[in-house]
């Protein structure tokens, strides 16, 4: 069955304003979620996601109890869980292969759950707004449609996408809500921002803005978060956008420039500077124990800081 919406198959959506005139609950639902207050997430039971990354746990994991990400503009953030046995997996989409991501995110939960147990897979949905060049509402169709090819039975819960997660300030269009985050044993899905995003930050957003593919960063049986194989070919010419002023770097390395938090151009500089540090890194990543206050340890040996114990 393809996704459905109220016990109810869902017909073909040609755009996010016919799916909120059709379900007008999940317009209102939307309202509510926006409007609940950012969530204070403790760093040390946390495993955040980053940008083309997914993480799936169950309740039985006893060192992450949320699942977190942020800083999403056009980007979206997709909760997927099974209610029978709370495996749940929370993806930070950015549309750079939606058709391919979401049957893995979705082979990832039924592999965590014994389908036959009662319960059901929810869906949530969260990011985009009422950007110029339409980059939200074309993910909010794709990942709609993604996941309406699948057999199972998909029910979308909330939808805060697109002109529901659309504010104006100032005169431009923003995101009300930039991040959320999941609780693994409740399955509840609440408003979050975050201050740390490790461990690894600025390796994993390298991977990323290299051209990496989505990624699954944790391994739960073993409690691991993992990242790996990661490499790049090295690329001197890059270091020209540290000479560049924050309006270039926002108008050519964003989707959405007048919309970006304010530590956008810094975590860009940031992840370039780590490039140009590291050009020939080729090694596999080990992982680091989520449990643990050791560090990210990679093939060659070196040790990556992860104070945090994440």
């Amino acid at each position: 069955m393809p996704l459905l919406i109220q016990n109810r198959r869902i017909d073909h959506i040609s755009s996010t304003a016919e799916l909120f005139e059709k379900y007008p609950h999940l317009k209102e639902n939307a309202r509510i979620f926006r409007s609940k207050p950012l969530a204070d997430i403790d760093p040390k039971c946390l495993l955040y996601v980053q940008q083309r990354e997914f993480a799936a746990t169950t309740p039985a994991d006893n060192c992450v109890s949320v699942i977190g990400s942020d800083d999403a503009t056009t980007c979206h953030l997709v909760v997927l869980r099974h209610t029978g046995t709370g495996a749940v997996c929370l993806a930070h989409c950015d549309g750079s292969s939606t058709c391919s991501e979401v049957p893995l995110l979705v082979k990832t939960v039924t592999s965590l759950s014994n389908l036959s147990k009662d319960g059901r897979l929810e869906l949530h949905l969260v990011g985009g707004f009422n950007d110029e060049s339409e980059t939200s509402h074309n993910l909010s169709l794709n990942i709609l449609a993604a996941f309406q090819k699948h057999k199972e039975d998909i029910h979308l819960e909330t939808c805060c996408i697109t002109e529901m997660n659309d504010i104006m300030v100032d005169g431009t269009h923003r995101p009300v809500v930039y991040g959320i985050c999941v609780n693994v044993n409740t399955g509840e899905v609440v408003p979050a921002s975050f201050t740390y995003k490790g461990p690894a930050e600025e390796l994993r957003s390298a991977r990323t803005f290299t051209g990496g593919q989505m990624a699954d960063i944790y391994d739960s049986s073993r409690r691991l978060v993992k990242i790996g194989p990661c490499k790049w070919s090295p690329n001197p010419d890059i270091a020209w956008w540290l000479s560049q002023n924050d309006e270039t770097i926002l108008k050519y390395l964003s989707t959405s420039p007048m919309a970006e938090p304010p530590h956008f151009v810094q975590h860009m500089k940031s992840t370039i500077r780590f490039i140009l540090d590291t050009p020939t890194l080729t090694a596999c990543f080990l992982g680091v124990s989520h449990s643990s206050t050791r560090g990210l340890r990679v093939g060659n040996g070196r040790e990556l800081s992860n104070s945090k114990g994440t």
